[in-house]
């Protein structure tokens, strides 16, 4: 199985930010400079008895430094405890490079809707755009003051920023911002939970809005996404011609994997796009987080993780 490159840090800072949320800064263990990244990239956090979780590149253009910032989940598999309750300054991580399948779209204008701990791509483009003098507003939910992150930063974007919070009756569902009223020459780029995420998509598509317009990334999978059900079909390694028979209760990365292949994996839930493959021959199912609109319907490539097949085989770029 092929693993994204590893990166050595330490962590140089620990601090809160915003209620419930924690902001690590990380430092090359090397000395050698870290891999320069794009507003949008995330990073594999390698976490005892976790695994690999993705987190979002949220530091200032041009720091020598990585940040992430991570919300306290409970209901998490372990991963943001670990980094809350367990990690301290001066602890050693093992991250990947950045990987950037959720990059700022080119428009006239732009919205940037974040919901919480969502804003931390989006706060990056805001800083890009505003540096570039481009026509945009940040639109930022959140329950309560309190859990407001990134305070400084996004005082100085000044009236681009717009805060709404819901325990003063200004969620998305209660009123809908002029903003999104008014798609024409504009990108809709959001991040945050799917229940957010889902609403704020149909309300684009009823004012408006084009499928292609429309440019996210969800905090978790969806259920459909992660499961794996479905016809058995096959798979053909393009290279070699060797073929493989994927079964209703398996991926086809794991059939790979188990045949030797050599792949990317990282988070085996269509989110990050470690594994993302070209496809030479047949139609993909999608189900993956990752790939836009667009690229579903080109059907010249798959998610490995999670996506399926449509046709009775898929040739692989492989």
């Amino acid at each position: 199985m092929k693993q994204a490159e590893n990166l050595a840090v330490t962590v140089i800072a620990k601090q809160f930010n915003g209620a419930g949320n924690v902001l690590l800064t990380l430092a090359s263990a090397s000395g050698h400079p870290l891999p320069a990244f794009t507003p949008g990239a995330h990073i594999d956090v390698t976490i005892p008895d976790c695994g690999k979780r993705q987190y979002s590149l949220c530091s200032v253009a041009g720091e020598a430094h990585y940040q992430i910032c991570v919300r306290l989940d409970e209901g998490s598999g372990g991963g943001s405890r670990w980094l809350h309750h367990q990690v301290q300054t001066g602890a050693s991580l093992t991250i990947s490079a950045p990987r950037n399948h959720f990059p700022l779209p080119q428009a006239p204008r732009t919205l940037l809707f974040a919901a919480g701990i969502g804003l931390t791509p989006l706060l990056v483009m805001a800083e890009q755009l505003a540096a570039q003098d481009a026509d945009f507003t940040l639109h930022l939910f959140l329950k309560r003051h309190d859990e407001l992150p990134f305070s400084a930063r996004l005082e100085q974007l000044g009236a681009r920023v717009v805060l709404h919070y819901s325990s003063e009756g200004d969620s998305l569902r209660q009123r809908v911002p002029d903003d999104l009223k008014r798609p024409h020459d504009s990108a809709l780029v959001s991040c945050g939970p799917a229940g957010f995420m889902d609403h704020l998509h149909q309300l684009a598509l009823q004012y408006g809005w084009r499928a292609d317009q429309l440019h996210s990334e969800k905090f978790k999978a969806s259920v459909v996404t992660q499961s794996v059900a479905g016809d058995t079909f096959a798979v053909e390694i393009a290279s070699s011609g060797a073929r493989y028979t994927v079964n209703a209760d398996e991926s086809i990365a794991e059939v790979l994997s188990r045949a030797g292949i050599d792949i990317e994996l990282s988070c085996e839930q269509g989110m990050c796009g470690a594994c993302i493959t070209g496809v030479l021959e047949g139609e993909p199912d999608h189900r993956d987080e990752v790939l836009s609109q667009k690229e579903r319907a080109a059907n010249d490539c798959i998610v490995l993780c999670c996506s399926r097949a449509r046709s009775p085989l898929l040739v692989l770029d492989l």
